[in-house]
């Protein structure tokens, strides 16, 4: 029988990179494996080929025997022989073959035992903080406490009473995981002896019963900047729950919420408001005092000021977390006078006779509806 092209079978030049060739074998490998391909035994004749092929030219010592004399001493024209995985030896040597390959597929394999107690990484925490406008718009300093997970103090996050406690578990040896052979894979679990730990403590620690962490209260100085809104979220690094094997604290993040305010509407940057003036304000013109959240200012009302004119007051907004302020509007609501005297009605009167006689209106807008009115029914 003639000896296999090792190089055509997975498809790669002679002259091919070991990356080249370990990629050329996952992919056929993935191809023809046969629990994608069940019953089909050319799928699983393509996959046997494959995997000598890949096991002779990814050793460099067995490529160099095979591309001077065209065979490998040990390898048979059937395949793996007893070192087959298909045949009586099991998975033999293509256990490390397939795990090498796979090992990012597949939980366990021949890397799974090596990660073994891993270092976790601890949990995010979320602060909710209710706070006023006056203090989204200047930004203040503040203290929270934060309930959290820290190292024990006790033992030092060791969980055990003392080093003396704590031994290697025999079940996986201190991996932290148990590996399963199923069929072709080799699967990796976590051990239910340690619980993934690797350990097994014969005394817990008295203050953290074995966690190595321990529930307290933290007290933690925070910033709240300038220009805050409700949504907004502040980052603070490191200092979340503390982490398991020495993996490092999660983050804590400061969730914002700004309470309505009596007075004042808040779009981004921007304030609203409404401030009502008197019949003669609007008409005559005035000098009004408008609250701000630094202080009152005064607002010049010009006369014949209309109901619902809007006025803008520059730089009396909310700072902005991108830099620079924005602007308070101050929109005027003209008060029309109730429960007049009888003085005032007979000058309103009076009023109303001038009107009448002067040739020219001082109510533009009701004279532009009696116009519309007249087109429709003229």
């Amino acid at each position: 029988m003639a000896a296999k092209d090792y190089y055509n079978i997975l498809g790669v030049s002679r002259s091919a990179s070991d990356e080249e060739i370990k990629k050329a074998y996952r992919k056929l490998a993935m191809q023809h494996h046969p629990d994608r391909n069940p019953g089909d035994k050319e799928a699983e004749q393509k996959f046997k080929d494959a995997s000598e092929a890949y096991a002779v030219l990814s050793d460099k010592a067995k490529r160099n025997q095979y591309d001077q004399y065209g065979t490998v001493e040990g390898m048979d024209q059937g395949g793996f022989g007893q070192g087959s995985p298909f045949g009586q030896g099991g998975f033999g040597g293509f256990g490390d073959i397939f795990g090498d390959i796979f090992g990012e597929f597949f939980e366990g394999g021949q890397r799974g035992g090596q990660r073994g107690r891993q270092a976790r990484r601890g949990s995010d925490l979320q602060y909710n903080m209710e706070i006023s406008l006056e203090q989204a718009a200047n930004g203040f300093d503040t203290e929270v406490t934060i309930p959290r997970h820290d190292s024990c103090g006790a033992c030092g996050g060791l969980g055990a009473k003392s080093s003396k406690d704590v031994e290697v578990c025999s079940a996986c040896q201190g991996s932290g995981q148990q590996r399963i052979q199923q069929g072709f894979f080799q699967v990796a679990s976590t051990c239910g002896r340690c619980r993934g730990t690797g350990r097994i403590i014969k005394e817990y620690c008295h203050k953290c019963r074995g966690d190595g962490r321990v529930r307290e209260q933290h007290r933690l100085k925070v910033t709240i900047p300038a220009g805050v809104d409700t949504g907004s979220r502040l980052k603070l690094a490191g200092e979340g729950e503390e982490g398991t094997n020495g993996g490092p604290r999660g983050d804590l993040y400061i969730a914002i919420m700004v309470q309505p305010h009596k007075f004042f509407e808040r779009d981004g940057a921007n304030l609203y408001c409404e401030v009502p003036i008197s019949l003669g304000q609007a008409a005559l013109g005035s000098s009004i005092k408008v609250p701000t959240l630094s202080g009152k200012v005064e607002l010049k009302v010009p006369p014949g000021t209309q109901n619902a004119a809007q006025f803008r007051l520059k730089g009396k907004g909310v700072t902005s977390l991108r830099g620079g302020k924005g602007d308070q509007y101050v929109r005027v609501v003209v008060e029309v006078p109730s429960n007049l005297t009888n003085r005032q009605k007979e000058l309103l009167q009076e009023f109303e006779e001038e009107e009448r006689k002067s040739k020219k209106s001082n109510y533009p807008n009701i004279n532009k509806f009696l116009d519309k009115v007249k087109e429709m029914f003229a």
